[in-house]
């Protein structure tokens, strides 16, 4: 699974890729965005009650609908403006979990997600991972390959991020 910082940039990437030139600047756009990216990891927390839920149904499409519809209900409630384009904008951060695990190195049973969930019950993985996986223990070898998989995906995801950027803005032209 990549870490929480490779979701937080692949989400900024695609709230950057998705955005006319008025949104790109909509602060609670990119904030929804960003963080329904990185939400679907907090399935973590059930683990304290004894239960191994990570990559299950919060990893897949099912979730991510679900996401847009209580994004868009809760902006409309708030009365924010465009509750659509938010709750557009959680299924697009929460869409963009699930691709960065799907390109992951997965090590951990089950392999892969239940990425097509209501659809679909399958674990589903690319054969050929981008991201290495992500420890969970706190000891040195673990920090390390922690440390090494953190660099591969600034490697990966901030040239992408820029690129995308300076294409959205006009930059670099």
């Amino acid at each position: 699974m990549p870490s929480p910082v490779a979701h937080f940039l692949f989400g900024l990437t695609a709230h950057v890729a998705a955005s006319s030139g008025d949104d790109l600047g909509w602060r609670r756009r990119t904030a929804i965005t960003v963080a329904a990216a990185i939400a679907p990891d907090l399935d973590f927390a059930f683990k304290a009650f004894g239960l191994a839920v990570h990559q299950g149904a919060s990893h897949s499409v099912g979730a991510a609908l679900i996401a847009a519809v209580v994004g868009a209900g809760v902006a409309a409630v708030l009365r924010w403006p465009r509750p659509h384009v938010l709750g557009l904008a959680a299924f697009l951060g929460w869409g963009s979990h699930i691709i960065l695990d799907l390109l992951n190195l997965d090590t951990h049973p089950p392999i892969g997600l239940l990425a097509l969930w209501p659809f679909a019950d399958g674990h589903y993985k690319v054969p050929w991972p981008l991201f290495m996986d992500i420890g969970r223990t706190l000891d040195w070898q673990t920090v390390r390959h922690d440390a090494l998989a953190l660099a591969w995906e600034a490697i990966l995801l901030c040239p992408l991020l820029v690129i995308v950027w300076r294409a959205r803005t006009g930059r670099g032209r």
